[in-house]
Formats: C-alpha cells, sequence, structure tokens
C-alpha cells in the first residue's frame, strides 16, 4: 500500500491534473489531500476529481500539511506529491521496486518541467535555461532532491525522523538529509512532470539565480525562518 500525501493551498486550477496522473497508476494506494487555510474550493475540487480522495484540513505550511496528511495514512509506503506535480504512468510499480530492498530508506523522481515551446511565454534562452534545470548532472545529487521531485519514504522511517521539520523553507532537503540517515536514499529514473509557473511569473533566468542564492544560503547554515522572507508560497491565490 503507497499512501499519497498531496499538500495543496488554494490549488483549485491545478489540483485535478495531479489526482488524475494518481487514479492511472497501479493499486492498492490511497490519497489524503492536505488542504491548507484554502479559501477557493480546493477541496471540493479534489472530491470532485477522486471522490475516494480523502482530505485532511489544517493550518497553512507545506511541512505541516505533509506531516498532518501522513498521520492518518495507512499505507506502509508514503508518496508526498505536489498539487501541481504530475506522475508518470507506472511510478508506484517503480517506487514499489526500489523499496523492496529494505536498506532503501526513501528516495525521489527527476523532474521535467510543463513546457509547451509557443504556448508557454518563455523565450528559446529561458526554454534552454529551464531544460538545463533538468540535467541528469543535477538530477542524483541529494542536495537537489526537492519535494517537486516526489519524495517517498518508508512509513516507519518517516516516524523515526518525526517527519517533516516544521519550517517554511527547505523542510523537503532537511527531510532528505534525515532519511540518509536511516538507509539509502534512491533516485528513479522516471519524470514527474511540475509545474513552470512560478518560473513564468518571475522569468526562468531570475527564478532560478534566486533559488540558487536561497540554496547555497541554506548549505551554509542560514535559518530557514530568514530565508522565508525572499520566498513566497505557491498560492494560485
Amino acid at each position: 500500500m503507497v499512501s499519497i500525501v498531496v499538500p495543496a493551498l488554494n490549488e483549485v486550477g491545478g489540483i485535478g491534473a495531479a489526482l488524475v496522473s494518481v487514479a492511472r497508476q497501479s493499486r492498492p494506494y490511497e490519497i489524503l489531500v492536505a488542504v491548507g487555510d484554502s479559501d477557493d474550493g480546493t477541496a471540493e475540487a479534489a472530491q470532485r476529481t477522486m471522490p475516494e480522495a480523502r482530505v485532511v484540513c489544517g493550518d497553512r505550511g507545506r511541512a505541516r500539511q505533509m506531516n498532518d496528511g501522513a498521520a492518518p495514512a495507512t499505507g506502509d509506503l508514503l508518496l508526498f506529491l505536489h498539487a501541481d506535480t504530475r506522475l508518470p504512468p507506472g511510478a508506484l510499480d517503480a517506487l514499489r521496486d526500489a523499496m523492496a530492498d529494505p536498506a532503501v530508506s526513501g528516495g525521489c523522481f527527476r523532474t521535467t518541467f510543463d513546457l509547451d515551446p509557443g504556448r508557454d511565454g518563455f523565450s528559446p534562452f529561458g526554454r534552454a535555461f529551464m531544460r538545463l534545470w533538468e540535467s541528469r548532472l543535477w538530477m542524483q545529487w541529494h542536495r537537489f532532491a526537492f519535494g517537486d521531485r516526489a519524495l517517498f519514504v518508508r512509513r516507519s522511517v518517516f516516524e523515526a525522523m518525526g517527519g517533516f521539520p516544521d519550517q517554511p523553507i527547505f523542510e523537503d532537503l532537511d527531510a532528505v538529509r534525515a532519511m540518509r540517515q536511516h538507509g539509502r536514499f534512491v533516485f528513479l529514473d522516471m519524470e514527474v512532470t511540475t509545474s513552470a509557473r512560478r518560473f513564468r511569473e518571475v522569468g526562468a533566468v531570475r527564478q532560478q539565480l534566486r533559488n540558487l542564492a536561497l540554496w547555497t544560503a541554506w548549505n551554509v547554515g542560514v535559518s530557514p525562518s530568514r530565508l522565508k522572507r525572499f520566498y513566497s508560497d505557491h498560492d494560485r491565490g
């Protein structure tokens, strides 16, 4: 059993695609949509798309929402899927195969962006810059195992590490660091497709440079609470 936890904050326009990508996976699985204080009908949209989904309501904050969603989960394996990210066909089968090795504590997928030449608003240079970020060169390093790569973890490991740290940013990378203390962290050679909306709004190069600056600061020990001032929530509202 895989318990899929989807943290969502004002995602009425995008959560349907994420849930449809789950519905195409092989069973058994359960899905828990952890809704923050959304005010756009995200919870209703989730249940219209997938009536079997369980909606867990709580406070805003991605780490807190993922922990809230995982609390009532019943699966042996936990997968955390951002509401603007879609799983590829066969994702859960690949996850189960990887986790059949008891030495593996968790892992993630590779990332591709929802780029569409001529319609996505990026210049050729901006689109090429986005493709550079998808390079396999970065995709095999745990310090680039961000949450939009659909992190997964053994439930026993998740409980042992105390879930995601309750912090406003880089909870994903700190969680990966904790997973690696309990076993091997694996990188699946399958791509999840995630939204490039933040890059469209801010600009591909500018957003990547901002991300790199924040990531560098985190690596040298700057507090996530201080870094959060420079990074807004994924909030369609």
